[in-house]
């Protein structure tokens, strides 16, 4: 029986070895899996490659995780906001690598690592600094330039809801880089907050497959007065 659903954040990240390249979904704040993140820090993986669509925000998440110096690179489109200042301080000193990637080849790039595409030509980039020391060819009259594939050995992306073979939906602006990341990586972790029995999940609105997902862990929604919602400790 395929049950992909472990029972702990450390169960779901067990194996993330040194050296790794893991691919962060979110959109600034959007679908950022905070959860996951924490769970690496605690884990103690290191010397880490970190692809995100920035550089974190403020004090938690993606911006804690740098804040351990167990990042040596980030590939991102935004390494700098109001609220950087982690990534901002460690840059300026030295004490971490960026490849700045505009956000569309960065996305084109993971789903080409997802897709097996070897390499492929785009207008983007050409004639700026993000092209220097690359392939570049006219196509049609156009300068291209030759861009790669990123692969993970991670993704760490966050879904609304999962099944125990792996199939996810997500909320609204919370989709962003996660479908893409999972197909692009060796091993997907995935966290949910309510997990369905098979076949609750429209076939139609199933955004990732559970063939690009390897374990999902659920995280508890708490209600507050507000009204609104906040993640249980």
């Amino acid at each position: 029986m395929i049950d992909k659903i472990v029972l702990s954040i450390a169960d779901a990240l067990a194996g993330v070895k040194d050296g790794s390249t893991v691919l962060i979904g979110g959109f600034g704040t959007a679908g950022i899996p905070n959860e996951l993140i924490e769970g690496l820090i605690v884990q103690g993986a290191k010397a880490l490659t970190v692809v995100n669509n920035n550089a974190g925000n403020g004090e938690s998440g993606l911006a804690a995780l740098l804040r351990t110096g167990r990042v040596r690179k980030i590939i991102c489109s935004f390494p700098r906001q109001v609220d950087s200042q982690i990534f901002d301080g460690l840059y300026r000193s030295g004490k971490i690598e960026l490849e700045l990637v505009p956000q569309g080849n960065l996305a084109e790039r993971i789903r080409a690592g997802g897709a097996g595409v070897g390499a492929f030509f785009t207008p983007t980039g050409f004639g700026t600094e993000l092209a220097r020391g690359k392939e570049t060819r006219e196509i049609g009259g156009r300068q291209y330039v030759l861009e790669y594939p990123i692969h993970g050995d991670v993704a760490l992306i966050k879904a609304e809801r999962g099944d125990r073979w792996g199939n996810l939906v997500y909320r609204k602006a919370a989709r962003n880089f996660g479908p893409i990341m999972a197909t692009a990586s060796a091993l997907t972790v995935a966290s949910v907050h309510e997990v369905v029995e098979l076949g609750a999940l429209d076939p139609e609105h199933i955004v990732t497959p559970g063939i690009h997902v390897h374990r999902i862990v659920r995280i508890e929604r708490v209600a507050t007065q507000a009204g609104g919602f906040r993640k249980a400790a």
